[in-house]
């Protein structure tokens, strides 16, 4: 990396925010308090792990409104997000490494459960809610040697309250807030901690349910002035959290704990700018903000449950961990497909009056269903904590074996199209009526159906020694062998798969992921650090994609070979960090990073834009650079203050052909960007407390900044640019004992601009800040 870069690269401005703490707390006298963590699968001082981790409480991320990703990514330095405009469809980057393909690159965990899934156009990362967990860490770089595959930026691992033996405890929980443009919304939660047996048994329950309403009007396509229904992106869900904790005696420990998740929502996140081309004569009507002219409503039902059974015990030389997991999501949702079917259908009807005139305005679906089943087990065991004068070797050693089920449903309707061929003395299955149908292309009047299933089988082990030279010197190594191996068969029918279809494939690889860090005390309160690591995804087999017209002409058009990989490898990445934690005397404590990443055989998608297939495959290799810096600053009693800032530089590091002709704009340049990486993020936050009327007040505000970026590398579309954006909230709240009321505001400067253009189905839509919300929660606590 050239010395210019890295100075440009450090020139970045403070921000951060009440939200975004950095990885430690302070003591109410002011002094600062030992955060702990389990990043390294043990019990740690956060100061002490060689590794850039940003750790946000539980009680904060509640105090703070932070519910959800979109939230998260504008409170956590160097993480952002791609969506196709709702929940459970997002994406999400850390330092950089982003791509719309293959398995995540973020990997996600609720305890020591896996929700780490693939990056399918039907779904995106699982978004369990923010409610009833003790902390969040998020852990930058590869985590590739402790969290094995997916982990290539970093790892989101959500920490849960456990059962408390010794006292009964809960709280509840009563929001009500209102949307501009939108209505009202409310949340209501109770969580309650008994202990069953004094030290022995306790039991914690946790129940939510909420309601968030929309704020986007369907518009009538032949008449956009006349709105038919209102708010039709409102959503609900559902929570309930159940754990169990029995201490078998003073050394063994069992915790069986079970997270049940359902949200439903009735509509997308998303607007038309105008009636889309595709929509009667009304075609290039402006709309109104906030407005859509879609012809087929876009709901979708994302139920999550997780089990799991955690072991742990004292063997006296060292503490055993098990944990036998399930996780298994079920996401059904439905699209408008009228553009990607009917319209193309309309174009090679042979009479143009009933294909142009009829067929390409029928309303057609996108119906997915996803499927996810998992279980896994990990047992690992740690030695006890390094004790000055004592063994200078700590170390972990564990081993993990999962299966894992992934199911895509995918059938697609085009409401009436037979009966219309019909109607106008015409057969849906006759060539000479309808462009390269047949018998049976229209049954049910679907004209796509596809099943994948995808069964992956997954055994590793991994170990992390840890070398003390002296009380303030350490030295890490780490290392993970794993072998993957994955079944694939996909059954296709109807019009758009050339009929019935099917196949099957099977694959195996090994990997290893190596770590290497060193971990130095200069004094009591500052901490340098140096870590190299490598992160990896696991290949797949790609779904087949029948060779027909419409695809040979789009495979033609974007200058790429008439034929479609198989499957596609694995990519791989090294990470290069330095970093520093401070915690200083005066109240100030500071972490900074610095790092320079190396990625290679990137997994890329290829969308085909009018037949509305993709593929996967690796092509280039990309760099990224970057700084993060957190700081917190106790200034008195009273007064606190927050920053965090990051700046990355991530580029591809050589032409990519493979990805498109210049001729098509898709043709990825040396130093090109990275799609779905801002420049920098930005967040700056306060906290006051004060006495009011005999009881404790407080005010707290924050303004965060999140940079330009690229939507897609495909240049012509409508998302290849996003503008940066500033988005600024605050709260207002008096404590009486065990009563807490807020009230709060965000987006309170009501920022709508369009931040991201998700195409969904070939349709570009826009994509807002939820507008400005307003409201008061209470909370109670015994």
């Amino acid at each position: 990396m050239k010395r210019t870069a890295v100075a440009a690269a450090v020139a970045v401005s403070l921000g951060g925010g009440l939200m975004a703490a950095p990885a430690w707390a302070q003591s109410a006298d002011g002094g600062v308090q030992t955060v702990i963590v389990t990043s390294q699968k043990r019990k740690e001082d956060v100061k002490q792990v060689p590794l850039a981790i940003s750790v946000l409480g539980g009680d904060a991320m509640k105090d703070n409104q932070i519910v959800n990703f979109s939230d998260l990514a504008r409170s956590v330095p160097n993480l952002s997000y791609s969506t196709q405009a709702g929940p459970g469809l997002a994406t999400l980057q850390l330092r950089g490494i982003s791509t719309q393909a293959g398995s995540a690159t973020v990997a996600i965990y609720l305890d020591d459960v896996s929700l780490t899934t693939r990056n399918l156009y039907s779904q995106g990362t699982v978004e369990p809610r923010f409610f009833d967990i003790e902390r969040l860490e998020v852990l930058y770089g590869p985590q590739g040697t402790l969290y094995g595959a997916s982990a290539l930026g970093g790892t989101l691992k959500f920490i849960s309250k456990q059962p408390d033996m010794k006292m009964l405890a809960g709280g509840a929980t009563a929001e009500v807030s209102t949307t501009k443009d939108g209505g009202m919304n409310y949340l209501l939660q109770g969580v309650l901690n008994i202990p069953l047996s004094k030290d022995t048994v306790a039991l914690r329950v946790g129940v939510q349910s909420g309601k968030d309403s929309g704020y986007i009007d369907q518009v009538d396509v032949k008449n956009p002035s006349r709105v038919i229904a209102k708010d039709i992106n409102e959503g609900r869900w559902d929570v309930a959290k159940l754990a169990l904790k029995a201490q078998l005696n003073k050394d063994w420990s069992v915790t069986p704990a079970l997270f049940y998740q359902r949200f439903r929502s009735d509509d997308i996140d998303a607007a038309y700018l105008a009636v889309g081309d595709y929509q009667s004569a009304n075609q290039g009507t402006p709309l109104q903000r906030f407005q859509t002219s879609k012809i087929v409503r876009e709901p979708g039902t994302d139920t999550l449950t997780v089990p799991s059974v955690t072991v742990a015990g004292d063997l006296g030389f060292g503490d055993f961990t098990g944990i036998l997991s399930g996780y298994k999501r079920r996401f059904d949702r439905r699209q408008d497909g009228t553009y990607i079917n009917s319209t193309y259908i309309g174009s090679v009807t042979t009479d143009p009056v009933l294909g142009m005139g009829t067929i390409q305005y029928l309303p057609s679906a996108v119906d997915l269903n996803n499927r996810v089943n998992q279980t896994s087990i990990e047992l690992r065991l740690a030695s006890k904590d390094y004790v000055a004068g004592g063994n200078p070797i700590t170390w972990l050693v564990g081993a993990y074996a999962s299966r894992l089920k992934t199911e895509v449903f995918d059938n697609e309707p085009i409401f009436g199209i037979t009966k219309a061929f019909k109607d106008a003395g015409y057969n849906v299955e006759d060539p000479n009526d309808l462009a390269d149908t047949f018998p049976g292309a229209f049954t049910g009047d679907s004209s796509y159906y596809s099943a994948r299933h995808y069964k992956e089988r997954n055994a590793a082990v991994f170990g992390q020694l840890q070398y003390h030279f002296s009380p303030t010197l350490r030295a890490v190594f780490g290392l993970r062998l794993q072998r993957f191996s994955q079944d694939f068969t996909r059954e296709g029918d109807f019009y758009y798969a050339g009929g019935p279809t099917s196949n099957a494939t099977s694959s195996s690889k090994n990997s290893s992921t190596p770590r290497f860090a060193l971990d130095w005390d200069l004094s009591k309160e500052v901490t340098t650090y140096l870590n190299i690591a490598k992160g990896f995804r696991n290949g797949s087999a790609n779904r087949p994609v029948p060779l027909t017209a419409i695809v040979k002409e789009d495979l033609a058009a974007m200058g790429l070979p008439q034929t479609i990989p198989e499957s596609y490898n694995n990519d791989s990445l090294w990470n290069y960090e330095i970093g520093s934690k401070m915690r200083l005397a005066n109240g100030l404590t500071l972490n900074s990073a610095l790092y320079y990443i190396k990625w290679k055989d990137i997994q890329q998608d290829v969308t085909l834009p009018n037949a509305g297939f993709d593929f996967e495959t690796n092509v280039g290799k990309a760099a990224a650079y970057g700084i993060e810096v957190d700081a917190r600053w106790r200034v008195n009693s009273d007064l606190t203050l927050n920053a965090a800032a990051s700046s990355v530089h991530a580029t591809f590091s050589e032409d990519t052909p493979a990805l498109g002709s210049t001729d098509a704009g898709l043709n990825v340049k040396k130093g090109d960007r990275i799609q779905g990486v801002p420049k920098y993020t930005a967040k700056l936050g306060f906290e006051y407390r004060f006495p009011l009327m005999g009881a404790g007040a407080f005010v707290r505000g924050s303004a965060d900044w999140t940079g330009s970026s690229r939507g897609t590398f495909v240049r012509d579309s409508t998302d290849y640019n996003r503008p940066g954006y500033m988005t600024y909230g605050g709260s207002f709240g008096v404590t009486f004992d065990k009563l807490e009321i807020i009230a709060f505001a965000k987006n309170l400067g009501n920022n709508h601009k369009v931040i991201q253009q998700p195409n969904v189905q070939g349709v570009d839509e826009v994509y807002y800040l939820r507008p400005r919300t307003i409201g008061v929660t209470a909370n109670y606590e015994f």
